[in-house]
């Protein structure tokens, strides 16, 4: 008689959060294995995590250990809104999350949306930027107990780890609800452009940050940092500060408002994790073409260069035309001309702005003459031609296609120029017009044309020499402020090389400003056309010859090194 031997079926535990904590430490482990360059990247991801956990300590330790509560209560409110901020927008302008965190990784494995949502947010808090948040954040444990004793200490505590629960939540509720958006190259293109536009503010705000600061209402900030502080931005952040101000009533409510913003953050989290796991969705249908079958060669040339001739050059004008306007990294140098143009020059000629408290911001009376306006004419004009001192490291690898077709150098760079200054002539229009406007000077606006189109059109001949003798590769990143290894020091001399030249070309239209009078303001629209003209056009001239006679030792130089 045959007896039937059965084994102990093991019991499957279910999955829970540390199944993927595990699994994102074993990934990572997986990943350094070797790969020294992806351990140099994250040793170097460590270090920043410190340097920001240290600098914000000790900002937010500051009140404290100066014994000034109210500058407790608005480094708490502010500088805890501005992390919260930074979690929930930084994750759009840098692409997205960690890949491992992606939902579309778990969309074929049986696991309930409930599991699938906790295992995520408790691996999201086992990263760099995690760690460095609550080491940074924990500067307000120190001056609450400073300010407060150990009760205000525990609650600040507390107050911080549900920050830190509230970043985490809404850095992946915005990334999940905004993921197929962010698997789409034009999104990811607008991001790099938001990038290159905060990039290019970070000057003027500053000197608007510091000039603000100056002159503070500090009543009026406390009062703003109170309201901020019932707000799921400062409400985690402030608690401590308000046990040691004597209302500890506040803290259960701040941490309730808290724990609503979280549950709110996490039940949006998890409805869009559907869509997020489906991946990127369809655009729609393709546009039908109209028109004629020979229409194909007009559509290749954008609506702005219709103008252009349907020869050699005009082709070379529309690829250029297209790669200004759909390269993130081209387009990235545009915003800059647009924003840093327009600046520089109120700044020089309004000497610079005063702020009062209450009354907001008005500027100092302007103390400029034609000569100051030329000046800054000039550096604008100088800034928007450097543009183009590397134009050939934009292309990389696919100016063969024209070292193969065997294009004058003549063409290419009148090519190159003409479909440049298709997007840069209408901004310097914009820039002379609005601070004609701010002067108050409308008479001035053929000198700042003048200046304008002189310097430029000379900066396009400086550059035409510097792009062909100096060129140099650019790394294929989506990033627009990637450089290679050593290309900075390249970049810098290359740059101060085009400016001192652009500039020099640029005096005799300083010195006529300051010689000829009220003459010039006639003369100096006409005349600096005229001189950025001939400038331009016999730039290309020769240097389009030096260009035909090192046109592959110009490849071998753009091309990039893998």
């Amino acid at each position: 008689m045959a007896v039937a031997v059965t084994e102990p079926v093991e019991r499957v535990r279910p999955v829970s959060a540390r199944h993927f904590v595990r699994l994102k430490l074993r990934v990572m482990g997986n990943n350094f294995r070797g790969q020294g360059w992806r351990i140099a990247l994250f040793v170097g991801g460590v270090v920043a995590g410190l340097w920001f956990a240290g600098t914000g300590f000790f900002l937010l330790a500051a009140p404290g250990l100066a014994d000034e509560s109210r500058y407790a209560l608005m480094a708490a409110a502010f500088g805890g809104g501005l992390v919260v901020l930074g979690w929930l927008l930084l994750p759009l302008v840098f692409f997205g999350v960690d890949e491992t965190l992606d939902p579309a990784r778990f969309a074929l494995l049986p696991i309930s949306r409930r599991t699938l949502v906790t295992g995520l947010f408790a691996a999201a808090l086992v990263s760099v930027p995690a760690v460095a948040t609550l080491l940074a954040m924990t500067g307000l444990v120190l001056t609450s107990g400073l300010l407060g004793g150990a009760a205000a200490a525990v609650a600040a505590a507390v107050g911080v780890v549900a920050g830190l629960l509230l970043c985490v939540a809404a850095s992946r509720a915005i990334t999940s609800a905004f993921a197929t958006m962010l698997r789409s190259r034009r999104v990811r293109d607008l991001a790099a452009v938001l990038l290159a536009v905060l990039a290019a503010l970070l000057g003027p705000l500053q000197l608007v940050v510091l000039a603000a600061v100056q002159d503070a209402d500090w009543d009026r900030l406390a009062g703003v940092a109170r309201v901020v502080g019932w707000t799921p931005l400062g409400a985690p952040w402030t608690v401590g500060i308000d046990v040691a101000e004597g209302r500890a009533w506040a803290v259960p409510v701040k941490l309730l408002i808290t724990v609503a913003a979280i549950g709110a953050l996490l039940v949006w989290w998890s409805r869009s994790l559907e869509s997020a796991m489906v991946g990127a969705a369809s655009s729609g249908p393709a546009r039908p073409r109209s028109g004629p079958v020979g229409g194909a060669v007009a559509q290749l040339f954008p609506r702005v260069v219709g103008w252009a001739r349907r020869d050699r050059f005009g082709a070379l004008v529309a690829r250029e035309c297209r790669y200004w306007w759909r390269d993130a990294r081209r387009r990235a140098n545009l915003i800059t001309i647009a924003v840093v143009g327009l600046f520089v020059p109120v700044m020089v000629n309004f000497g610079g702005a005063s702020f009062t408290a209450g009354d907001g911001v008005e500027l100092a009376t302007p103390d400029s003459s034609p000569v100051t306006v030329s000046v800054s004419m000039v550096f604008v004009g100088l800034l928007a031609a450097v543009t183009l001192a590397n134009q050939f490291g934009f292309d990389g690898s696919a100016y063969a296609a024209n070292v193969v077709a065997g294009v004058p150098g003549r063409l290419e760079l009148q090519a190159r120029m003409a479909a440049f200054s298709v997007y840069v002539l209408p901004m310097l229009a914009v820039v002379a017009v609005v601070l004609a406007v701010l002067l108050g000077r409308p008479a001035w606006l053929g000198v700042m044309a003048g200046s304008l189109l002189a310097t430029y059109g000379a900066g396009l001949a400086i550059n035409s020499f510097v792009s062909v003798l100096g060129a140099y590769s650019l790394p294929e990143t989506s990033n627009p402020f990637a450089l290679n290894s050593g290309a900075g020091i390249t970049k810098g001399l290359l740059t101060l090389v085009s400016m001192l030249g652009s500039a020099a070309a640029a005096v005799p239209m300083v010195v006529a400003a300051a010689l000829l009078g009220d003459a010039w303001l006639w003369l100096a629209a006409p005349l600096g056309l005229g001189y950025g003209l001939g400038a331009a056009l016999l730039g290309a001239y020769l240097a389009g010859d030096v260009l035909d006679n090192r046109a592959p030792e110009l490849l071998t130089a753009v091309t990039p090194r893998r």
